[in-house]
């Protein structure tokens, strides 16, 4: 094995390692709880220094390796795969250099806070989800990273999980990162048809090999460079998602400081970084992509301008900077785009890392010297519509009403319709169906032809139906847990009609979904068993009567939602893979579905354990951290 190779492997398992550790160090060992994170990081930072020394030498040439195949078929492969090259570089030190500042931070700012050990544990995990998808080579190596970041996100967000208003925005916001998350399972959906492979980050500079096609193919190019708009979009706050990213800072200052000041919320910059190449010919897309980045950054500083809060104020700051590194990314300034993110990272770090104490200063500032309010441009402008501005950004333009009102209300209503489904017609209608359908598969010389192209998108919408009723269901925790399971077996049901997806596939997808099934059930049980009546309307608070069920429970949402920690996660992409490029209502079907399936998890798993505990011998928390 080449030092280079070495030194790759070093960087890549290290995150791994020390998460790891830190899973076994008891939670009164405080300091040696952060000084695992701060050997981690240091060491992490020597180790790709050394490997940006070997890619200098080299005439900084791209280091690309193939790691691993997880999976593979004739048509098919599931494969990591890990480049380093100046983007990889620069997000590296800069998330090593204020991961390491803010542990030593959240030391002395958390010492003998109850979740200590538990804040210590999701850094780690979130350091080694930010190393895999900037170290990643191609979209589903990234994607395993991106997962990861997403779980991180909703687990610091309800630190504080004896508290309503943090564990109702760790669900808002999971909600968002779930459109992202569908937003590039469709564009690998797409990009394995137009190539037949899995192509990495490298080849996308290969002239023959990506704007030939693109060429070729212009509709299917701008729908995969669109997905990962969406995808990049919701990730880094830009309109329509922006509203997220104030709510996130219902987490600790730190949590705060490194994931939604500096470090998470600039992946969605870097996927379009990394994709450069793919739509730098597609002069609609590049004016698309800058068009929202100026929207964003205009609407952005508006609201920040009003923001009572200083976390708040600093969010929408971000937001607007981001929308501007979008436009020099459009642009092709991907070195000034580069330091953009650097200095925006550093100064969004800092600011949030002081604002417990801007507060305080600022009033006293104003107490002993206070000074009147100067002119803006705003006041330039006839007073209605100064006015009119000033009320919208003071509403955060409405984009959390918009959200609710065009998007999850409407999947709320047509889920709260469908009232027929229960356990009752599960028993009697669904499986007799499944089992007809189940036959009809092996029996499809006997069908006729036309009823090919009909069957695969019915079952999908059977499964759809399922998980709508899931996502609206307050009563029944069994039932809702069992639509959630059921719908997975609709979707394998309905790609399984595609001639190219094989049973062993079938079957491999399945078995993550079945063994994560059967987990969560008992967990239900249990908790329904000691509990009694739960309503899904409310928050109850178990995870502190029965921490280690609320731990194993989770685990078993995270492998129905096809988390990376059971083949389902393949299975995902493999279901994808073998959808036919035609088949558009079939992949949005299924993808709605797959969105819908996580909300119904995350908040099943909210509802249950987290928030504010329903018996009154438990000590009341704020309902804000």
């Amino acid at each position: 094995m080449s030092t280079t190779e070495l030194l790759l492997h070093f960087v890549i398992l290290l995150p791994v390692l020390g998460y790891l550790i830190s899973l076994f160090v008891p939670e009164r060992r405080e300091l040696l709880l952060s000084a695992v994170a701060f050997l981690t990081v240091s060491l992490h930072f020597i180790g790709f220094t050394a490997l940006a020394v070997i890619w200098m030498r080299s005439g900084f040439t791209t280091i690309n390796y193939k790691e691993l195949a997880l999976f593979k078929t004739d048509n098919y492969e599931f494969y990591l795969d890990f480049c380093f090259d100046k983007i990889a570089l620069t997000y590296l030190s800069v998330g090593a250099i204020l991961t390491f500042l803010v542990s030593i931070y959240s030391r002395y700012y958390l010492h003998r806070e109850k979740g200590y050990k538990r804040f210590f544990n999701t850094l780690l995990l979130f350091y080694l989800g930010y190393s895999l998808t900037v170290l990643s080579g191609n979209l589903e190596t990234l994607f395993i990273g991106w997962e990861v970041l997403g779980i991180c996100s909703f687990l610091l967000i309800a630190f504080y999980r004896n508290r309503f208003l943090p564990v109702r925005n760790a669900v808002k916001v999971f909600t968002v990162y779930r459109v992202g998350d569908i937003g590039l399972i469709l564009a690998m959906w797409m990009a394995h048809h137009l190539w037949h492979q899995n192509i990495n980050f490298q080849q996308l500079a290969n002239d023959t090999l990506v704007h030939q096609e693109l060429e070729a193919h212009s509709t299917t190019g701008i729908f995969i460079s669109l997905m990962i708009l969406i995808t990049a979009a919701a990730k880094s706050a830009q309109l329509p998602f922006s509203s997220w990213l104030p709510r996130a800072m219902e987490g600790p200052t730190p949590s705060s400081a490194i994931f939604y000041g500096s470090l998470s919320v600039h992946i969605g910059a870097f996927l379009l970084l990394r994709t450069f190449e793919l739509w730098e010919n597609q002069t609609s897309v590049r004016v698309l992509i800058a068009l929202l980045g100026l929207s964003t950054s205009v609407v952005a500083s508006l609201i920040a301008r009003v923001q009572s809060s200083v976390k708040s104020q600093i969010a929408y700051s971000s937001v607007a900077q981001i929308g501007l590194i979008f436009i020099e990314i459009a642009l092709g300034l991907e070195n000034i785009a580069l330091v953009h993110f650097a200095g925006n990272a550093f100064l969004r770090t800092y600011q949030l890392l002081v604002s417990p104490s801007v507060a305080s200063y600022l009033i006293r500032e104003q107490f002993y010297n206070y000074k009147p309010r100067a002119l803006t441009l705003e006041d330039s402008l006839p007073k209605r519509l100064e006015h009119s501005i000033y009320i919208l950004s003071l509403k955060e333009w409405n984009l959390d009403l918009l959200m609710a009102k065009y998007l999850w209300n409407p999947l709320k209503k047509t889920g709260r319709g469908l009232s027929f489904i229960g356990l009752r017609s599960l028993r009697l209608i669904f499986l007799p169906l499944y089992l007809l359908g189940t036959w009809a598969l092996y029996s499809k010389a006997n069908i006729p032809s036309q009823l090919h192209e009909v069957l695969p998108f019915s079952f999908a919408l059977i499964g759809l139906l399922m998980v709508l009723k899931s996502f609206s269901e307050r009563n029944n925790l069994l039932l809702s847990w069992l639509l959630i399971i059921m719908n997975h077996f609709w979707v394998a049901l309905a790609v399984s009609f595609n001639e190219d997806f094989g049973h062993q596939e079938a079957y491999l997808y399945l078995s993550g979904i079945f063994a994560a099934g059967v987990v969560g059930l008992f967990c239900l049980r249990k908790i329904i068993k000691v509990e009694r009546n739960i309503d899904l309307a409310l928050f109850h608070g178990h995870v502190y009567e029965h921490p280690r069920l609320a731990f194993v429970f989770f685990l078993a949402c995270l492998g129905l939602a096809g988390f990376p920690i059971t083949p389902t996660f393949i299975g995902e992409d493999l279901i994808f893979s073998h959808m036919h490029e035609h088949q558009y209502l079939l992949a949005i079907t299924v993808s709605l579905s797959f969105v819908i399936d996580g909300l119904a998890l995350i908040r099943l798993y909210g509802r249950i354990f987290l928030g504010p505990h329903v018996k009154t011998y438990h000590e009341t928390a704020y309902k804000s951290s």
